[in-house]
């Protein structure tokens, strides 16, 4: 490999790559957490025992798993996009002929 290919994957898809897999690897429990949460949210909706103030505390909880949610996964794209624009520059590094 060329010295400029090197670079680009140590300092361009590798790294992209790596932040894609650890946002993934930490929206899945986040996501199963959202799930719980929704789910005691929505049974806690259904009783007729709830006061507000359950309710209340119920929606903060999901709502904070949905931000989690929602910040893991731009994390993924970001790591993707990063990743693809450097095998797009890999992909587009002019050959040099000597």
């Amino acid at each position: 490999m060329k010295q400029r290919q090197i670079i680009l994957l140590f300092l361009v898809v590798i790294p992209g790559f790596v932040a894609a897999a650890i946002s993934g690897f930490f929206l899945f429990p986040d996501w199963t957490a959202l799930d719980a949460s929704h789910r005691q949210y929505q049974q806690l909706a259904r009783s007729p025992s709830s006061t507000i103030r359950d309710l209340s505390i119920a929606q903060a909880g999901e709502n904070r798993h949905r931000i989690n949610c929602f910040a893991e996964g731009i994390g993924v794209l970001l790591g993707g996009v990063i990743t693809a624009i450097g095998i797009h520059g890999i992909c587009t590094l002019p050959d040099k002929q000597s």
